[in-house]
């Protein structure tokens, strides 16, 4: 395993993050077990959660196998998804934050989160207020470093602005969805992470299994995320990503690598992508997909990999930009 600095903060982070949201859901505890000593055999030392994930029960579980490795361990968490019936129990409000942190510091056993994200945009609050009550959290040692998944560029570069100018703590890292399907990352945020110096740890390298090749051919999987959740359904069911994905798995296939592999590898390529996060149900899946730790991954098999999709247009619509000869020339010896 190789590590990789994350953002601007100096912290060594494992190339591959493990995303523990089977934790108590599709993987029990002695499953979950099995899946974190495997991954910190692997050299893996991060670890992603979030509180709404099984409830809570995925920090819990999570925090019970961390124990005594605390100090080794570089260990997130997410608020702002509805934890519990009561009007206020969701958003990223003051007033939610402060019980939303307590009550995951609990579960996960530790006196601090090594980087705390706002999981999602919540439009009520000012953008100030959370802002200013997540600076007081690592003020105050129970967070250390910030982070943003699911905004906009145009939102953080807002917060990151905001943030400089009263001197509070910055978002140090974005964890957007990126996969070969899913590229719109690399019109904005990609570029916005690089040029600000921020981490970037991307979910659904996989395409939440739509990319592994278990829903194609003739031995298709008759049950899973893609096959029965609502959220999955219309995020990958449409005719282009099919199409992807079909191409990609012969691909697989034609070079004898795993897909899960492949998949994995492309994401780690971006050099603007600090670490994927894998995830899996069972230690067989997770054997399946820590390869890509080490898989060599040359420029020619990333372009190959990369021409199966459809690139996403530009930021302006002047793409003509791109077919002009001195503007990729200038654009080359600027980087």
């Amino acid at each position: 395993m190789k590590y990789k600095t994350f953002g601007r903060t100096g912290v060594l982070v494992s190339e591959l993050c493990f995303g523990t949201m089977t934790f108590g859901a599709e993987a029990d505890e002695a499953e979950s077990a099995r899946l974190y000593a495997a991954c910190r055999d692997a050299g893996i030392n991060f670890f992603d959660c979030a509180d709404s994930y099984t409830n809570g029960k995925s920090e819990e579980i999570l925090g019970k196998l961390v124990g005594a490795s605390r100090d080794e361990i570089v260990l997130t968490s997410k608020f702002s998804n509805r934890m519990g019936s009561d009007v206020n129990a969701l958003g990223a409000s003051r007033r939610h934050l402060r019980t939303a942190v307590e009550k995951s510091l609990s579960r996960l056993k530790t006196d601090r989160i090594d980087v705390y994200f706002v999981h999602t945009l919540d439009p009520l609050p000012a953008m100030e207020e959370t802002l200013r009550a997540m600076d007081d959290l690592v003020r105050q040692g129970k967070v250390l470093y910030l982070g943003v998944s699911n905004w906009a560029a145009w939102q953080i570069e807002k917060a990151l602005g905001y943030s400089e100018r009263k001197n509070l703590a910055r978002f140090e890292c974005v964890q957007p969805m990126y996969n070969l399907v899913k590229r719109q990352a690399e019109v904005e945020i990609l570029p916005m992470a690089a040029a600000e110096g921020m981490a970037v740890m991307t979910y659904n390298p996989m395409g939440g299994g739509f990319l592994s090749g278990k829903y194609s051919g003739a031995t298709a999987a008759r049950s899973g995320r893609l096959l029965e959740k609502d959220a999955y359904i219309k995020r990958y069911g449409d005719s282009r990503s099919v199409e992807t994905a079909e191409k990609f798995t012969a691909l697989a296939a034609e070079l004898g690598v795993s897909a899960p592999v492949l998949a994995v590898s492309w994401v780690k390529a971006n050099p603007a992508v600090t670490c994927p996060m894998i995830g899996a149900r069972n230690i067989e899946q997770l054997k399946g997909v820590l390869p890509a730790a080490d898989f060599p991954m040359s420029a020619e098999l990333y372009a190959r990999v990369t021409a199966l999709s459809y690139s996403p247009p530009p930021a302006t619509d002047r793409s003509e930009e791109e077919l002009d000869p001195e503007y990729r020339f200038r654009g080359k010896t600027q980087r």
